[in-house]
């Protein structure tokens, strides 16, 4: 398929730019794959499309404010920091994007906090805006994380155009998040609430968890027409006994699994065996799931209005059919549902 299929005029207005006031009040549209019928509900809803033994698999993956802004040396320019990921603990070696790009270059230094409290030497240019840095710090890794955590910021999209607050350090994190190394929420994990995850198991609809450390990629423009030639960036992920072992007990039992959300879906597909069961492993995957494609692991998927031309609106149009997505996608703006990170949830069974 070509990119320009999964072009549409999306009226930035439905680009929601707070959450809902609970996790589980956003809308939720439910697309039926073998029906084309289209509901309107609420993510609350979500209980009555599945059973007892039925498994909701989910990315525990815990963002960390990975967007810094630091001054460079000498000439006290603002620069913004993003972290991608540490490459080296003990040496604090980390992979970022810098912005202003031009402005830096090997050998410079970069502060951050009102006193310096943390300083980083660039060492490498990895890509036209991407750096490798080091910072300088001689404390103990639970003193450096804190400083992370107390000079970072919750790295909401630019889409979003405001700066974070209290509540988005919240927010733009699941319930269910453990493994910090993500600099983006796996959002449609966003609509639950401990509350409803408890209506969820008394019903007994079980979880199963999976890490997959979002990274930029996932949100990297697409700049080739034809899709096989499209090169995703790599991304951590894991996938453990106990997991397995929920979701092929499902399988088995011929019981419904439900990908809640893309990055969840990438880590399955990406780990299965030739009886199609999900099976131990740890790595890196830079799976582009792109039509046409057929699914392993889930038989139903949990996403959110993703913007044109996106892997993910790439990878819900192969699992429930490139005529109906586009269809829903629609509906979506007529109806106008929220969009994006903080948007709404569409069910696909």
């Amino acid at each position: 398929m070509k990119l320009t299929q999964f072009k549409f005029e999306l009226p930035l207005n439905l680009i929601a730019q707070h959450p809902t006031k609970k996790r589980e009040d956003a809308r939720m549209m439910v697309v039926n794959r073998k029906t084309g019928t289209m509901e309107d509900k609420h993510f609350r809803d979500i209980l009555e499309y599945f059973d007892d033994k039925d498994v909701f698999v989910v990315n525990n993956t815990k963002v960390f404010p990975a967007r810094m802004y630091g001054k460079k040396e000498k000439t006290g320019a603002n620069i913004e920091v993003f972290l991608l990921r540490e490459l080296n603990k003990p040496n604090r070696l980390w992979d970022v994007i810098v912005d202003p790009a031009r402005k830096i270059r090997v050998g410079n230094k970069l502060y951050f906090g009102e006193n310096e409290e943390l300083v980083a030497e660039v060492i490498d240019n990895t890509t036209s805006r991407g750096r490798t840095i080091k910072f300088l710090f001689e404390g103990s890794d639970d003193e450096f994380r804190g400083l992370l955590d107390l000079l970072g910021e919750t790295p909401l999209p630019k889409y979003i155009k405001r700066k974070p607050d209290a509540e988005d350090r919240e927010r733009y994190q699941t319930v269910y998040a453990k493994h910090e190394g993500a600099v983006a929420a796996p959002t449609a994990g966003l609509h639950f609430s401990k509350e409803l995850i408890k209506r969820c198991e008394i019903k007994g609809i079980r979880f199963a968890e999976v890490t997959l450390h979002t990274g930029l990629g996932t949100f990297r423009p697409i700049e080739v027409e034809d899709l096989s030639k499209h090169k995703m960036d790599a991304e951590y992920y894991r996938i453990d006994d106990t997991a397995c072992r929920i979701v092929n007990n499902a399988r088995t039992g011929k019981h419904r699994i439900c990908s809640i959300g893309t990055t969840t879906m990438r880590a399955l597909e990406s780990s299965f065996t030739a009886e199609k069961l999900l099976k131990p492993s740890e790595g890196w995957t830079n799976m582009f799931i792109h039509p046409p494609y057929e699914f392993n692991i889930a038989d139903a998927l949990v996403t959110n209005f993703h913007l044109p031309k996106t892997s993910l609106l790439i990878m819900a149009a192969s699992f429930a059919g490139y005529d109906l997505v586009m269809e829903a996608y629609k509906k979506a703006i007529k109806d106008k549902y929220n969009f994006f990170t903080y948007g709404d949830a569409l069910l696909l069974i």
